[in-house]
């Protein structure tokens, strides 16, 4: 008499067991791949900035260095140089690494 497999031995037979993919990253490990490194960064509201990558925290708020600050208004756009600056992680709409910038 051949004995059945249980339930749960068909269930782990029918769904293989997925590896994670070494070549993954979570997007804070790509962040922490560019600091040190130029970075545009695109705001949620009419501004975006351009600068060396200093650090950011798990709340992805930013420090960055020689910033150009581009802000459209309908007069055309604005840019403004300054030093350093912290950018405040809600409003960061996007990143863009090994970007050169708006153009």
């Amino acid at each position: 008499v051949s004995a059945m497999p249980s339930d749960e031995a068909r269930e782990s037979q029918a769904r293989p067991e997925h590896a994670p993919n070494p070549s993954a990253l979570l997007p804070l490990e790509l962040v922490e791949k560019c600091v040190g490194s130029k970075i545009w960064i695109i705001m949620k509201n009419e501004k975006e900035f351009f600068g060396t990558l200093r650090g950011f925290d798990d709340y992805v708020n930013i420090v960055l260095e020689d910033v150009t600050e581009y802000e459209y208004t309908p007069q055309g756009r604005r840019e403004n140089k300054v030093q350093q600056i912290l950018l405040n992680g809600n409003n960061v709409c996007m990143l863009c690494p090994g970007s050169a910038g708006p153009q």
